[in-house]
């Protein structure tokens, strides 16, 4: 599947992007390349709504029906 270029953004893949960046200024403050390496690697808030946007952006909202 291609990107269409110069598509603008819609509001998951906005939401992704800003907890990407949260996500990475969290590793860059703790000093870690991955979040695997750190001590709250279980239970971070951080990771788990970076994750939900990952989904969220896949899935653009809808559930039931996308699985990994």
């Amino acid at each position: 599947m291609q990107k269409i270029p110069n598509k603008p953004k819609d509001k998951f893949e906005l939401h992704l992007d800003e907890m990407l960046q949260k996500l990475q200024a969290c590793q860059k403050e703790k000093g870690h390349k991955s979040c695997s390496l750190c001590e709250f690697y279980f239970g971070c808030s951080i990771r788990d709504e970076y994750v939900k946007a990952v989904y969220n952006s896949m899935s653009k909202g809808d559930t039931g029906g996308f699985e990994f």
